[in-house]
């Protein structure tokens, strides 16, 4: 019977693990294709906005990427347009077949990191004279800027001194120049409170309890000293006469051995509470479900505040920059179905699928709690609605489905007297009267 159940739980656990192996082996067989912004912020409180282009670009488009961290320019004119760097020297080129970037320029070494840190070469001159480099195909530039974001940890002073106040920090200006003319994208640059974190968490903790609850329905076993079928008051008990005439007790089936668990009660047999206990299964998998169907969710905004489009460029965006996520929402999917399905150990599979969407899709994004700018192209506080969702989700299913295979647990361990007593020698039992 050991044997039997450890299979089972090894089957539950490569449903969960068939989604990591598959998820790592394509992002292993993507990531040389694919360059992704891997220093974009979990969340802000500087508020980084473009005001216009002046004079007006037709064709031109710069807007925010990634919370601020980037600038994206679209060049649909038909004309090369041309980025300046901090020293007014040139240091992009977005034409009609793709984006060039000197490399005397020192900004494009300056701008590979969202802090600045990166080493800039001997040669990097800003009076030497361009030389270009192809780095796309697409006329659509994305950099870090740091004329529009602000780059150290510590505060500006006027923030220091009120922090609970929005405020602006300055405004700022990128200068283009197309052809012979020159033009220039000008934004803001504000500090916007960040919210109380504890409120979200609380709520997080709140769900969580409320999803683990649901684990404690229908999984009190008997104690071992009451009967595991239940005796009516009605029902008159057998005589001693017709207890000696009983066949002795055979070996007890797997059947026996693990009866529905929950509340035994006179007014009926157990079957019922394992209808219930089965009933909360299919629940869990359903949370389970949603759950990695919202952390897929937050995972694709941020793949689309990135600037990603199409199809195929979110699903390498996911792969190269969000794969702990994808690799736990995909697990608690595969657990859900696998639970909705009414496979075994389907409590193992949940259990283990919710642990790791907590914390690789949940706690990993937690920072979007503490700030008031979110990496998504929708609200803050809807970003922090479903990372809050994600966290609960996942820690409750790990507790419920606990609390289910302990109570199992305490049922096979209150009934295996009951099995050594029956498999003993008959020759060892005591004669019948």
């Amino acid at each position: 019977m050991i044997l039997r159940r450890l299979a089972v739980v090894v089957r539950a656990a490569a449903v969960v693990g068939a989604a990591l192996v598959g998820a790592g082996a394509s992002v292993a067989l993507s990531m040389p294709a694919y360059a992704h912004g891997g220093d974009a912020p979990d969340g802000t409180n500087y508020r980084t906005r473009v005001s216009e282009v002046t004079p007006a670009l037709p064709g031109v488009t710069v807007r925010t990427i990634e919370a601020g961290a980037r600038l994206e320019l679209a060049n649909h004119s038909g004309k090369t347009v041309e980025v300046l760097g901090y020293d007014g020297e040139p240091y992009l080129e977005v034409r009609p077949d793709g984006v060039y970037e000197n490399v005397r320029s020192p900004a494009t070494y300056l701008n590979v990191t969202l802090t600045g840190g990166a080493g800039v070469p001997a040669d990097a001159d800003p009076a030497a004279p361009p030389s270009w480099r192809r780095v796309s195909g697409e006329p659509v530039a994305r950099w870090h800027d740091h004329r529009a974001h602000w780059m150290t940890a510590a505060k500006p002073p006027q923030v220091t001194a009120d922090p609970g106040r929005e405020q602006r920090i300055r405004d700022w200006t990128v200068p283009l120049r197309v052809d012979l003319s020159t033009a220039e994208v000008r934004g803001t640059l504000d500090w916007i409170p960040p919210p109380l974190p504890a409120l979200w968490w609380a709520g997080a903790v709140l769900g969580a309890a409320a999803i683990g609850a649901l684990g404690l329905i229908s999984t009190r076993s008997p104690s071992p000293d009451r009967p595991s079928t239940p005796v009516s008051e009605s029902t008159p008990g057998p005589s001693p006469a017709t207890s000696s005439t009983l066949p002795a007790a055979g070996p007890m089936t797997a059947a026996s051995t693990l009866p529905a668990a929950g509340p035994v009660t006179a007014a009926g047999s157990s079957s019922g509470v394992g209808a219930v206990s089965g009933l909360m299964g299919l629940v869990l998998g359903g949370v389970a479900l949603v759950g990695g169907g919202v952390a897929i969710a937050y995972a694709v905004a941020r793949e689309i505040d990135a600037g990603k489009t199409g199809l195929g460029g979110i699903l390498l965006g996911l792969l190269a920059s969000q794969i702990w996520p994808v690799v736990a929402a995909l697990g608690a999917i595969a657990a859900g179905a696998y639970a909705l399905a009414g496979r075994p150990a389907a409590d193992f599979a949940l259990a283990l699928a919710g642990s790791c969407l907590a914390l690789f899709a949940g706690v990993a994004n937690a920072p979007v709690l503490s700030s008031a700018i979110a990496p998504v192209p929708w609200p803050a506080a809807a970003a922090r609605c479903l990372v809050v969702s994600v966290i609960a989700i996942g820690a409750g299913l790990a507790a419920a489905n606990a609390l289910r295979m302990r109570a199992v647990a305490r049922l096979v361990t209150a009934q295996v007297p009951a099995t050594d007593a029956d498999e003993t020698d008959p020759a060892q039992r005591p004669a019948a009267s």
